[in-house]
């Protein structure tokens, strides 16, 4: 049963509002490439669209009702935003779920050291990847560093064209020889994953007699960062480069050595989400897996403007779902539990019983890629239940590897409701697997809400690339998604 491509229903004005979307879409990911940066751009735009911060709202004592519109983050990476409908609460809610997570390389807690007169950073990979796809390319650095005085330091460096950026460097194939006959997963282990980030050496202290003042000061700004027993004119000269990073560090952000210890720290790659094709139908761009969904969610949620939908409203963006959906602002966390909890009390339905009934009786999205039909690759997909690029909505009933191990499956009633607002709506849609049964497999955050007993389906935009620097998806795809998420979240059956 082959899907319609949803390129030949549109209009003018269709193709207008697709690329208006589209440009939109690129903006964001573009300047949103971590969980904290996508939080914060979802709470600006909440914010914007009316939206009051619970915690101020308990804090008050603020009564909730029909129109209400509330959002509550957590650690700074999740966020949760609800549009109280014109039902009550206890009978349950329309949720869009994503995550805000991707792949990536975490700086190490004790990460720069030197090495034959190169400064390096130590990594950790977040998530999975294919390392070798991190050598050779630009790289950016994202993040936070925390100080014991109590400041929060923001950095982010490689996304003006102005900054520099860094790199993980690969063996040139003329030495490559041994390195090629290497299992994929072995060609760059992950302890190699270093990042280059300087070469040029700071004189130690004194060394020259014809040093400028700016190298002077540089030194000085060393003495000040560096947390040692070594003297900091020898300090300089056992690792110069380093010296010259730490100075570099010093100078722009005033965060030492030691601060690494208490930094959340991101490398991704460098540079903006572009079009891809002649016909610029697509989109190349970091983070895709979720942000695609993420976005889309969010954008179906704050459409509904101030209109009081039949069911409360919501849309969920979860962090460390690369990792397992675990940790304080993963999906398996009680955050989500625990902020629908207070705003049911401030709605005045407070008791643990119609928080239960409302979980129950809830109707999620699980708001995920899928794996686009590449047929590059055709040999693992099973081309019927492929996921194609430029046909819509994907739904996926059940995800899991091989016998469906960790997967949420969805009830034959539950795919029917959804069929139908989808149809109602005019939405393209196709239904899709994670390739060929015994080939591999993958999960999402679905399972994790399905604990409380409330419908869930996987649903979302298929990509090509999925967990590499650069991934790849449908102009198409990301507005019929757009348009789903709003028609479920509006639907009152």
């Amino acid at each position: 049963m082959e899907r319609e491509v949803a390129w030949k229903k549109y209009t003018a004005a269709d193709n207008d509002a697709l690329e208006a979307l589209a440009a939109d879409y690129i903006d964001f990911i573009s300047a949103n490439k971590t969980e904290r940066e996508c939080a914060a751009a979802a709470i600006a735009a909440a914010e914007d669209a009316g939206y009051d911060s619970l915690a101020d709202c308990i804090a008050a004592g603020t009564p909730v009702g029909p129109g209400s519109k509330l959002w509550a983050c957590a650690q700074g990476k999740a966020v949760v935003l609800v549009h109280v409908g014109a039902a009550p609460l206890s009978e349950g809610l329309n949720i869009l779920g994503a995550h805000i997570d991707s792949p990536r390389l975490d700086i190490k807690q004790n990460p720069l050291y030197e090495a034959n007169d190169f400064a390096l950073l130590d990594t950790h990979y977040y998530g999975g990847i294919k390392n070798y796809q991190w050598t050779a390319l630009p790289l950016a650095l994202h993040g936070v560093v925390a100080t014991t005085g109590g400041e929060v330091v923001e950095v982010n460096i490689g996304e003006d064209p102005a900054d520099p950026v860094f790199c993980v460097t690969d063996l040139l194939p003329h030495l490559g020889a041994q390195q090629m006959d290497k299992k994929g997963s072995k060609v760059v282990e992950g302890e190699d994953l270093d990042v280059l980030v300087g070469n040029r050496p700071l004189a130690a202290e004194g060394a020259d007699a014809d040093a400028d003042a700016a190298e002077a000061e540089k030194a000085a700004a060393v003495a000040a960062a560096a947390d040692t027993a070594d003297a900091p004119a020898d300090k300089t000269a056992k690792d110069p480069v380093k010296a010259m990073v730490l100075s570099l560090l010093a100078d722009k952000y005033g965060i030492t050595e030691e601060d690494f210890l208490s930094a959340e720290l991101e490398v991704v790659p460098a540079g903006r989400a572009r079009d891809l094709g002649f016909d610029r139908s697509m989109v190349i761009g970091y983070g895709q897996d979720d942000r695609v969904c993420a976005y889309t969610s969010l954008a179906a949620q704050l459409a509904l403007g101030d209109d009081t939908p039949a069911r409360t409203a919501v849309c969920v963006l979860v962090d460390k779902e690369e990792i397992g959906s675990v940790g304080a602002s993963g999906m398996a966390s009680m955050f989500f539990e625990n902020t629908i909890a207070e705003i049911m009390a401030l709605a005045g339905e407070d008791s643990p019983l119609a928080l239960r009934r409302a979980l129950t009786r809830s109707r999620m999205l699980s708001s995920d890629v899928s794996a686009g039909f590449d047929p590059a690759y055709a040999s693992v997909f099973e081309a019927k239940n492929s996921a194609y690029l430029g046909r819509g909505l994907v739904f996926n009933k059940y995800t899991g590897a091989r016998g469906k191990s960790g997967s949420n499956d969805a009830s034959a009633e539950y795919v029917a409701l959804v069929r139908r607002i989808m149809d109602d709506a005019g939405v393209s849609f196709q239904t899709a697997e994670l390739g060929k049964v015994d080939v591999g497999g993958g999960g999402t955050i679905a399972y994790i809400p399905a604990k409380y007993g409330m419908d869930v389906i996987d649903s979302g935009v298929p990509v090509l690339s999925m967990h590499s620097p650069w991934e790849v998806t449908s102009k198409a795809d990301i507005y019929e998604a757009r348009r789903g998420y709003e028609a479920f979240l509006r639907d009152a059956s």
